[in-house]
Protein backbone atom coordinates (compact mmCIF):
# COMPACT_ATOMS: atom_id res chain seq x y z
CA UNK A 1 0.00 0.00 0.00
CA UNK A 2 1.48 3.49 -1.11
CA UNK A 3 0.59 6.35 1.36
CA UNK A 4 -0.94 8.28 -1.79
CA UNK A 5 -4.33 8.09 0.34
CA UNK A 6 -3.27 10.28 2.98
CA UNK A 7 -3.88 13.81 -0.03
CA UNK A 8 -7.25 12.81 -0.38
CA UNK A 9 -10.42 15.15 0.64
CA UNK A 10 -11.78 12.36 2.57
CA UNK A 11 -8.39 12.48 4.93
CA UNK A 12 -8.78 16.54 4.61
CA UNK A 13 -12.42 16.73 5.99
CA UNK A 14 -11.57 14.11 8.87
CA UNK A 15 -8.15 15.75 10.16
CA UNK A 16 -10.91 18.87 10.30
CA UNK A 17 -13.60 17.62 12.28
CA UNK A 18 -10.76 15.56 14.93
CA UNK A 19 -9.04 19.11 14.80
CA UNK A 20 -12.66 21.01 16.02
CA UNK A 21 -13.58 18.01 18.80
CA UNK A 22 -10.02 18.26 20.48
CA UNK A 23 -10.13 22.33 20.02
CA UNK A 24 -13.51 22.41 21.98
CA UNK A 25 -12.52 19.52 24.23
CA UNK A 26 -9.28 20.57 25.07
CA UNK A 27 -8.32 24.03 23.40
CA UNK A 28 -4.46 22.77 22.34
CA UNK A 29 -1.83 25.58 21.31
CA UNK A 30 -1.22 23.27 18.32
CA UNK A 31 -0.50 19.44 16.91
CA UNK A 32 1.64 17.45 16.09
CA UNK A 33 0.17 15.06 13.06
CA UNK A 34 1.58 11.61 11.69
CA UNK A 35 1.54 9.24 9.57
CA UNK A 36 3.49 5.88 9.68
CA UNK A 37 3.89 4.32 6.16
CA UNK A 38 5.61 1.10 5.41
CA UNK A 39 8.36 -1.02 7.92
CA UNK A 40 10.92 1.51 7.98
CA UNK A 41 8.29 3.92 8.96
CA UNK A 42 6.99 1.96 11.56
CA UNK A 43 3.76 0.90 10.22
CA UNK A 44 2.76 -1.81 11.54
CA UNK A 45 -0.92 -2.90 10.84
CA UNK A 46 -0.91 -1.77 6.89
CA UNK A 47 -4.29 0.41 6.87
CA UNK A 48 -4.67 4.08 7.15
CA UNK A 49 -3.90 5.52 10.61
CA UNK A 50 -3.46 9.01 11.39
CA UNK A 51 -2.05 10.36 14.34
CA UNK A 52 -3.27 13.82 16.06
CA UNK A 53 -1.50 14.63 19.04
CA UNK A 54 -2.59 17.69 20.52
CA UNK A 55 0.45 19.96 21.56
CA UNK A 56 0.55 22.60 24.88
CA UNK A 57 3.02 25.38 25.40
CA UNK A 58 3.88 24.37 28.70
CA UNK A 59 4.72 20.92 28.11
CA UNK A 60 8.21 20.01 28.28
CA UNK A 61 9.20 19.32 24.99
CA UNK A 62 6.84 22.57 23.85
CA UNK A 63 8.22 23.47 19.69
CA UNK A 64 10.07 19.83 19.40
CA UNK A 65 8.10 17.63 16.82
CA UNK A 66 8.68 14.39 15.47
CA UNK A 67 12.02 15.91 13.51
CA UNK A 68 13.43 16.69 16.98
CA UNK A 69 13.28 13.11 17.85
CA UNK A 70 14.28 11.52 14.34
CA UNK A 71 17.28 13.57 14.56
CA UNK A 72 18.79 12.50 17.97
CA UNK A 73 22.28 10.78 17.77
CA UNK A 74 20.94 6.96 18.90
CA UNK A 75 18.57 7.66 15.56
CA UNK A 76 21.56 8.08 13.16
CA UNK A 77 22.21 5.64 9.90
CA UNK A 78 25.55 3.97 10.23
CA UNK A 79 27.47 4.92 7.62
CA UNK A 80 27.75 2.49 4.73
CA UNK A 81 30.16 1.43 2.09
CA UNK A 82 29.12 3.61 -1.07
CA UNK A 83 28.80 6.88 1.11
CA UNK A 84 32.36 6.47 2.49
CA UNK A 85 34.02 5.98 -0.84
CA UNK A 86 34.76 9.51 -2.49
Amino acid sequence: MTCAFLFSRSTHDLWHAVKKLLDERHSPDGYTIGWNCGESGDQTVFHAHLHVIPRFADEPYAGRGIRNWLKQDENKRLKTQEQTQP
